[in-house]
């Protein structure tokens, strides 16, 4: 299985980030490794590499089926359950590569570094629209993230056509949908906790 991550998804998020750069015009992947997993809300450890770990949460969709260039009206049947991750990043690592045109796989597929949730919850007990979809993160209690489906630039019926046509979607595929504004960093000793509509889903420490 393969895990494709949507960059620059929501317009707050591309604001904060300030990178310069213009709203997307198409949606923007990377692909991180099967290894890049972590599962069953397993402790997170910061990674001696990086010195400044930032998390992001995201809407997570399963893939169900085999998708090739599939049309966006025929998407939504690659899908029927959601779950929330979290794309963990190695902004030092990251900004450093970005300023020398560089590709930047290295902060962002490196071990473990994509949280997924436990368990995911049947679309159809959420209300069945994939884009009226809400969900927070806390971190040591405090709200940190709070996210709507419907704000993303693309939804995910075009993100799952869209890099269908580039890269075949198989069966237990996960696609990380994008985060909203309030990216940060974690510390050690953090405990990081998210909901999907009122579901908590990810409950873990950081080491």
């Amino acid at each position: 299985m393969k895990i494709v991550c949507i960059g620059r998804n929501y317009r707050d998020h591309i604001r904060e980030l300030d990178t310069g750069g213009d709203i997307p015009q198409v949606p923007q992947f990377f692909i991180k490794p099967d290894t890049a997993l972590l599962r069953n809300n397993d402790p997170f450890y910061i990674p001696s590499f990086s010195n400044e770990l930032h998390y992001e949460t995201e809407l997570i969709i399963r893939i169900n089926r085999v998708a090739k260039c599939i049309e966006e009206k025929f998407a939504h049947r690659c899908y029927d359950q959601v779950g929330l991750g979290i794309d963990f990043t190695a902004r030092d690592i990251q900004r450093e590569c970005i300023r020398k045109g560089l590709p930047w796989e290295i902060s962002k597929g490196f071990d473990r570094s994509a949280a997924v949730s436990p368990r995911m919850l049947d679309l159809a007990a959420v209300g069945g629209n994939i884009q009226d979809l809400r969900f927070e993160m806390r971190l040591n209690g405090e709200v940190r993230q709070s996210g709507y489906s419907g704000d993303m630039i693309f939804g995910v019926d075009r993100l799952i056509s869209y890099v269908s046509q580039f890269v075949t979607l198989k069966i237990g595929d996960l696609l990380f949908t994008g985060t909203p504004v309030g990216v940060g960093p974690v510390s050690i000793g953090d405990r990081l906790e998210a909901w999907l509509c009122g579901e908590k889903l990810l409950d873990f420490d950081i080491k």
